[in-house]
């Protein structure tokens, strides 16, 4: 009789490109005042922009100036920075318009039984 070899159970290995979800809040909650919403995660503002059902979001501060985009004004999927009104699609974070020249920073994002996750941000 030939003795079986023993498979070890390997324990998950952590990868970096695992993503950590957080939870940022209830749907209901986070959007209640508006449809914006800022939030610290893993030690990176982020800000949350909801557009009819769907949620996305961008690191929260403007690539052009020193604002909070969850501050500003949401046109369709655009947010309007507060303070030189530069606008970014919310779904790509595509710089629309003057004076900005660089796109936001997109996080992905997933609501389930109506709590909202943002993925950390990755360490830049």
């Amino acid at each position: 009789m030939i003795a079986e070899e023993a498979n070890p159970v390997r324990e998950p290995q952590a990868r970096e490109d695992v993503i950590r979800w957080y939870r940022a809040g209830e749907l209901g909650t986070l959007f209640a005042a508006g449809d914006c919403h800022g939030l610290d995660v893993d030690g990176q503002r982020i800000g949350l922009f909801k557009v009819d059902e769907a949620v996305y979001a961008l690191d929260d501060i403007c690539t052009h100036g020193n604002a909070l985009l969850s501050d500003g004004e949401m046109d369709g999927h655009g947010i309007e920075c507060p303070l030189h009104a530069g606008l970014f699609d919310v779904r790509n974070g595509r710089a629309m318009c003057a004076p900005l020249t660089r796109d936001a920073r997109c996080h992905a994002v997933k609501v389930e039984a109506g709590v909202v996750y943002v993925a950390a941000p990755e360490k830049s």
